[in-house]
């Protein structure tokens, strides 16, 4: 049960940061993170307990669902940061954040709309983005900017790992067209994440 909780919260992250967003916007936000000197926080014990290697859904639904509550956390994990965060970087890391997940939302309802079987993403966290998310809402200021970047760099592996799993193997043509297409996006994003502080 918590390989299969992993592996969908890592499709759904990997779907979802790169949604919405042009290889220019993408391109431009690397620009910034690198010009903000911004160090890695990728050895974080919070996210540790989630980079073990599990398999990739293959199937539509568990891909969707995975890709929906990605999106979910990217955005709920982001407001915080955004809120109570204490570096501007890391804050301008997460808006990005949100309005890319935000986006790929939208463009995941999008792809799924109309086919048949019909797909209804599910963004219901699973248990490990659960704890994860409880545990960034514990923390304050640059605490929670160290961990919320250890998180990211966790989880855009993770939605990365699983976007290429799903293009070369998925079952659904349309939707591994949508993994191959957010591949680039969330590799920026994981690249960014690694250099937050």
């Amino acid at each position: 049960m918590r390989n299969k909780s992993l592996l969908l919260f890592a499709a759904a992250t990997v779907a979802l940061a790169g949604c919405g967003r042009s290889d220019n916007d993408t391109a431009n936000d690397a620009n910034v993170a690198m010009s903000d000197n911004m160090a890695t926080g990728d050895n974080m014990a919070m996210g540790n307990d989630m980079a073990a290697s599990t398999a990739a859904p293959t199937t539509a639904q568990p891909f969707v669902n995975a890709a929906a509550a990605s999106d979910r956390f990217e955005i709920e994990s982001s407001r915080l940061v955004v809120a109570s965060g204490q570096s501007a970087g890391t804050k301008k890391f997460a808006q990005n954040m949100i309005d890319a997940h935000t986006a790929s939302t939208a463009k995941l309802k999008s792809t799924v709309s109309g086919m048949s079987p019909a797909l209804t993403p599910d963004d219901t966290l699973n248990p490990e983005q659960q704890q994860l998310l409880d545990g960034l809402k514990g923390k304050t200021a640059a605490e929670l900017d160290s961990a919320y970047a250890a998180a990211q760099v966790t989880a855009h592996q993770k939605t990365l790992d699983t976007l290429n799993a799903y293009a070369s193997g998925g079952d659904n043509e349309t939707l591994k067209s949508f993994a191959t297409g957010m591949v680039p996006t969330v590799t920026a994003h994981l690249n960014m994440a690694k250099n937050l502080k």
